[in-house]
């Protein structure tokens, strides 16, 4: 079999390194080639082409430039083999950070390449700037990494022989001792971006016990998140917090983990979600929020998170009603016009109105400027403070949760027993099979697509609404 990979880059990251575990996983099975738009960041096993015109641009799409690339890219493929490949399996495909990607992939198309475009991310959900007007490529074979997304594009067009499920993998954690700490480590092992909700890892520091602290590791590369990044690190210092940022800059990351008392998640918006699954493989108790459209594929793997909450109640007066409802509706009117969803004023209120439930609301639908709002209030009120702990009882959990070693080595078996390497490699090879023998006709209706993510009673000001200060 010989497989081609393409992606826009190969810099350090999420999807660079689900590539390189796909890379890893078939090439004892495959012959492997990856093009992307910049070299790797790390060396990989197997051969590499670098096309300019695949990586990030902003220019406008231009048919006879991405004919151009498309040209590149056949070339590069016909010097590896002289009669082509078997397929070619696109990450991301559906982001407009190339507006010729589209156009590039209609070529290979028409020239009988098979295409697998696995989605990660979806630019409906709260990302207009990256949205294709144009249509997604269709009779092709679409790769999924959650049940969410595989029935989102059911329901959008797509036929099951060829829409597929590909669970990312976890590796196994090499653990070793960890050295004395002077403090109780909590990480949150992430790159600080918006809908990472780094307030709300604020806000659960507040109840950690005397001495521990929280640990952020990684700084974000987005001029909007950088922008809410320092606006956190700026208050935390003025209010003189036991929080660290930046602490995998220059530390090793196994050593961080490994020193860690337990690590937490507060992230609003996942693709597959990693932070579910690989703090248990390292030994490590998980709390804070759960993903329910995305944990629900790992619950049915037997892993259990029920002691994480799915929302955080706060009370809707500390902010003000009205200035709640205008911030959403106003951020409801800047999306349904940025993407031409279609939505009357009568219908966002509603939505928004069921987002109040007893005169609360979640504190992951708020922005920063009202989370702030909600932090000095139980920073400077034990009133206050009590009273959060009333509305979510989880916040003062007896620190024997954290000790529950029961509970970490039964995620870890589950882990390891569902999301191995064996596994994901047999599925990798089904799929691809599939892709090769199965031709499919089938298209993605984009305004059945854009609805099914378009849920303005969900929608959360850190991902949907512009950064405030």
């Amino acid at each position: 079999m010989k497989v081609v990979y393409i992606h826009f880059h190969l810099k350090s990251g999420g999807v660079t390194t689900v590539l390189t575990q796909q890379v890893n996983a078939i090439r004892k099975d495959a012959d492997v080639l990856v093009i992307a738009g910049t070299p790797p960041a790390l060396p990989l096993p197997a051969d590499t082409a670098v096309i300019d015109g695949i990586g990030y641009s902003n220019d406008p799409s231009d048919k006879h430039k991405s004919e151009m690339v498309a040209e590149s890219v056949m070339a590069a493929i016909h010097r590896k083999w002289k009669d082509g490949c078997d397929l070619i399996h696109i990450h991301n495909a559906t982001l407009a950070k190339n507006k010729n990607l589209l156009n590039i992939l209609g070529v290979l198309q028409q020239r009988n390449f098979k295409l697998l475009i696995q989605i990660h991310d979806f630019a409906e959900d709260g990302r207009p700037s990256v949205y294709f007007q144009d249509e997604y490529p269709r009779d092709c074979h679409y790769g999924v990494i959650n049940s969410r997304d595989y029935r989102v594009l059911l329901k959008s067009g797509l036929k099951k022989k060829g829409l597929h499920k590909l669970f990312n993998m976890i590796r196994p954690w090499e653990s070793q001792p960890a050295g004395p700490a002077t403090v109780g480590m909590v990480l949150y092992p992430v790159r600080a971006l918006r809908r990472k909700n780094i307030g709300e890892a604020i806000l659960l520091s507040l109840f950690f016990r005397e001495k521990d602290l929280l640990a952020v590791t990684l700084p974000p590369n987005s001029a909007v998140d950088i922008q809410s990044y320092r606006g956190w690190k700026a208050y935390v210092r003025q209010e003189n917090l036991r929080i660290r940022f930046d602490v995998g800059m220059d530390a090793d990351f196994s050593e961080l983990v490994n020193s860690a008392r337990r690590m937490i998640t507060t992230s609003v918006m996942e693709g597959f979600g990693f932070s579910f699954l690989e703090p248990w493989s390292a030994g490590k108790y998980l709390s804070g929020r759960k993903l329910p459209e995305i944990c629900g594929d790992f619950e049915e793997n037997g892993i259990l998170l029920e002691h994480l909450y799915s929302r955080l109640n706060v009370p809707l007066e500390w902010i003000g009603k009205d200035n709640f409802i205008d911030r959403r509706l106003a951020c409801i009117a800047a999306n349904s016009d940025c993407f031409g969803y279609k939505i009357d004023p009568g219908q966002s209120f509603q939505a928004i109105q069921k987002s109040i439930v007893d005169g609360t609301v979640d504190f992951g639908i708020l922005d920063e400027r009202f989370q702030k709002i909600i932090l000095r209030r139980i920073i400077r009120s034990a009133a206050d403070k009590n009273r959060l702990i009333d509305l979510n009882p989880r916040l003062s959990e007896p620190d024997w949760v954290a000790e529950n070693t029961g509970l970490i080595e039964h995620n870890r078996n589950a882990v390891s027993n569902t999301y191995n390497e064996n596994i994901y490699r047999k599925t990798l090879l089904q799929i691809y099979h599939r892709v090769i023998h199965t031709p499919v006709k089938h298209r993605i209706d984009k305004g059945i697509l854009l609805s099914q993510f378009f849920d303005p009673t969900s929608f959360s000001l850190l991902t949907w609404g512009d950064y405030v200060e």
